[in-house]
């Protein structure tokens, strides 16, 4: 079995499948790579035996197809130091040993036999298909991936809940103290699914989407989803459980509301919240009338700040507490130059929306309070 690949483009595809695969596998074989030859065309795997990430590139000069198995680490470290050059590989088929030449030298490694490595699942016959733009779907994940929890609990919340329709495609992600609600118009499905896509294929859509043009294929049963990009192609295992009614907890009348520039907001809250208490980071908002006070204190350490910014405000005088590094992580997930903070008091969610929603979206953050000591 022989093939000559460009190397940037060998080490750029592997580089990228390579996130799959975990420092410490139940299996063996799942520290390597699965390279398969078939007319003309590299495709190569990476696996975690719950995620599986596949990719391929056309190579010239092949003979004779086949496939075999070879250690991540060690062909990542060989390649990364290789400038832009045609590589010619040579797998001898009995005892599979691996010859790699280029410019002025030579590698040879071993590999392992194929067979062994994990199959990705195949999704069932009514699984539902739905197509996303590959821009909408990495604007959804940004947005919704810091407020996915950690909780062993409940499994159902360590995802981004995908709520399907006929009209529109929601992703949800909450982890019982922050909540993202983001509706696009731009994609829908043929009939209402919903799923739960764990956080580190997510994590792994993030990083890939941003390189890929046109539309993402997405396929899903109850137990896996698959997502086909330009240049890649993910299997994985999806979250099993009922997601929460996360329109319940959406206060839906706040006659309170706040408009402010959002990067002096973010700005204020950084340096105020230097001077909160570490066990709790809560920081107090003041509300009055176009004028809204940021203070915190940390009696232990007998320390405090306050700051007062401009905003946009005729309700009544109020003060609310929270937790200023779920506010600013809010806060920096929201691209509008101002924000909206809608209140109802100071025992309920705070609802954050950009003040200018982009085209064909609908965008909502919530934040729970925090009781103030005075």
């Amino acid at each position: 079995m022989k093939f000559i690949v460009s190397s940037t483009a060998l080490f750029s595809h592997l580089q990228a499948i390579s996130r799959v695969i975990n420092s410490k596998n139940s299996l063996p074989i799942l520290d390597c790579f699965l390279i398969k030859l078939q007319d003309g065309t590299l495709s190569m795997t990476a696996s975690d035996n719950e995620t599986t990430l596949s990719t391929s590139i056309e190579v010239s000069d092949y003979e004779e197809d086949g496939r075999f198995a070879v250690s991540s680490k060690t062909l990542l470290e060989a390649l990364k130091e290789i400038p832009e050059q045609p590589l010619s590989f040579q797998i001898n088929s009995s005892n599979l040993e691996i010859t790699v030449q280029y410019q002025n030298g030579k590698y040879s490694l071993m590999g392992q036999s194929a067979d062994e490595y994990p199959q990705a699942p195949e999704l069932n016959e009514g699984a539902v298909q739905v197509v996303m733009g590959a821009d909408i779907l990495t604007t959804g994940i940004n947005r919704s991936l810091f407020a996915t929890a950690d909780d062993e609990l409940r499994p159902v919340m360590n995802g981004i809940y995908f709520d399907i329709t006929t009209e529109d495609i929601t992703l949800v992600a909450s982890d019982g103290h922050k909540l993202v609600r983001n509706r696009t118009y731009a994609a829908h499905g043929e009939e209402k699914a919903a799923f739960i896509l764990p956080k580190k294929p997510a994590n792994l859509l993030k990083n890939l989407l941003p390189k890929e043009q046109g539309d993402v294929q997405i396929g899903f049963d109850d137990r896996n989803a698959t997502f086909t990009l330009e240049n890649y192609r993910m299997v994985c295992r999806l979250i099993e459980g009922r997601y929460p009614n996360y329109n319940s907890v959406i206060p839906q009348n706040n006659p309170h509301k706040a408009i402010i520039d959002r990067a002096s907001f973010i700005s204020a809250l950084r340096r105020v919240s230097v001077f909160s208490s570490q066990a709790s980071s809560l920081i107090k908002l003041s509300l009055s009338e176009n004028m809204m006070k940021i203070s915190a204190q940390d009696i232990d350490f007998s320390t405090s700040a306050e700051e007062s910014q401009i905003c946009q405000y005729d309700g009544n005088a109020m003060s609310i507490g929270f937790k200023s590094s779920f506010l600013i992580d809010i806060l920096n997930n929201i691209a509008s130059q101002n924000v909206i903070i809608e209140l109802a008091d100071p025992s309920r969610a705070g609802v954050v929306v950009p003040e200018e929603q982009e085209e064909n979206e609908d965008l909502l953050m919530l934040l729970m309070p925090m009781m103030l000591n005075d």
